[in-house]
């Protein structure tokens, strides 16, 4: 008879957002808003914009260090990273191996994973799945985006949005039963991924002066659309992985859902009858920030120490894809 396998526990958290903070006001003046419209409509007051030499892997390694240094571990103890992101520093290599060699991790296994806002989970999963395997000790796993080198400036629908950010964990095994990483529930279908997305810059639609003129390399969002599919997407996970896992609504201690917007997360409440107080809610001071919302929040979270030992957490979110998901983890 075989034992069970030893849980893979979240040994530390990190992260990082850029010290350029632009308010609704601000966003006010290039286009037409207000403050009023933006926060009544998605509960941003504002976000955070990196420097122009400011990459998506300068964030991740910030984010990593400051998990690393958590976590109590070297350099030379990470081996394997995965970093989440939309926005790379560039088509290739991935931004993983960019920040690898920046907090200079000799041992370190690297690759990015694209899943938009879900990114992180799917990291998560992945880098769960490859520490269990043997092969692998620690996983920084990362989730960094710079969302305004994507974003129309112009288009007041997208622009109010978003911002950038990075957040981080590792994993390793650990030594509690029943702790750790209990399971993931995760989705995608690609039939309507045009109602999120960015349609140039691919084989599909190769960079170009006409590519560039007509705003092909911009994100692109039919908001309706979106904001339906994330209520139900994730309301429909949370359900399966509780069920899954022999779980009550009334036994989740914490929420951390992708930071998107307030009336999501307000609706997501009702449907699964989980009271406010337990979402852990930061998008008033960062807005979206896609694959770095969840670990930014989770990080922010443990900080604020609102996440105790035996905690059930329950991690939600949904992105293009379009890609949806759940994680439980038993903090430890």
């Amino acid at each position: 008879m075989t034992s069970e396998p030893l849980p893979i526990t979240i040994k530390g958290t990190g992260s990082y957002a850029p010290e350029k903070v632009l308010t609704n006001d601000d966003i006010s003046k290039l286009v037409d808003t207000s403050d009023e419209w933006i926060l009544s409509r998605s509960g941003i007051k504002e976000r955070r914009i990196a420097a122009k030499n400011e990459t998506c892997s300068d964030m991740a390694a910030k984010a990593g260090l400051a998990a690393m240094k958590a976590a109590n571990l070297s350099p030379e103890d990470i081996d394997l990273v995965i970093v989440a992101t939309i926005t790379p520093d560039k088509p290739f290599p991935s931004t993983a191996c960019l920040t690898q060699h920046k907090l200079g991790l000799p041992n370190a296994v690297c690759f990015d994973i694209e899943a938009a806002c879900s990114g992180f989970l799917f990291a998560l999963e992945t880098g769960v799945a490859l520490v269990r395997s043997g092969n692998y000790r620690h996983a920084l796993i990362i989730g960094s985006e710079k969302m305004s080198s994507i974003i129309d400036w112009t288009d007041r629908t997208t622009c109010v949005l978003f911002g950038d950010s990075a957040g981080a964990v590792i994993i390793g095994e650990g030594s509690i039963p029943g702790t750790g990483f209990l399971g993931a529930n995760l989705s995608s279908d690609g039939a309507s991924s045009d109602i999120l997305h960015v349609p140039g810059g691919g084989s599909l639609i190769p960079p170009s002066a006409d590519s560039v003129a007509s705003g092909q390399h911009f994100l692109k969002m039919k908001g309706r659309e979106v904001f339906k599919f994330a209520v139900r997407s994730m309301e429909q996970s949370a359900i399966d992985i509780l069920k899954q896992y022999n779980f009550t609504t009334k036994q989740i201690d914490v929420v951390i859902p992708h930071q998107a917007n307030l009336r999501i997360i307000e609706l997501l409440s009702s449907k699964l009858e989980l009271p406010m107080e337990k979402f852990f809610i930061n998008l008033d001071r960062y807005g979206n920030t896609s694959s770095a919302s969840i670990p930014l929040a989770l990080d922010e979270a443990v900080q604020a120490k609102k996440i105790k030992s035996n905690d059930l957490i329950l991690m939600l979110a949904f992105g293009g894809g379009l890609t949806w998901g759940s994680a439980l983890i038993r903090w430890p």
